[in-house]
């Protein structure tokens, strides 16, 4: 029986592991504009790939809807830029002008993850 327990055990570790960190979700055909509103809910970004024109500032807008602290901060790594979004409120995060490629973002603890496309 401890064998039984301990093995559930391993596969959902390992499946928690898999979702979070190693499955590539598909990327969705379409790309939302940067003007569009990106929700943070159920652990995901939506829409969790947004195109904003080359060479230019941009201003993106998160809506937090999920209260867990996981979801608290959005962090741009590549451009050194994060900021903190309140539950239930709007929060514009300004981007400086960018060269032309695809710039991921992520909550602190990598879980809620997206990618900016910068055509």
């Amino acid at each position: 029986m401890n064998l039984l327990i301990n093995l559930l055990g391993l596969a959902l570790i390992v499946g928690i592991v898999w979702w979070f960190w190693l499955s590539k979700r598909a990327a969705p055909a379409a790309v939302a504009p940067a003007a569009s509103v990106i929700m943070v809910k159920d652990g995901v970004y939506e829409p969790e790939r947004i195109q904003v024109p080359a060479h230019e500032e941009t201003t993106l807008h998160f809506l937090r809807e999920d209260p867990s602290p996981c979801a608290e901060y959005v962090v741009f790594a590549d451009l050194d830029v994060s900021a903190q979004l309140a539950v239930g409120e709007e929060t514009e995060v300004k981007l400086p002008a960018m060269e032309a490629g695809e710039y991921p973002f992520a909550c602190q603890m990598q879980m809620y993850r997206g990618t900016l496309v910068v055509a």
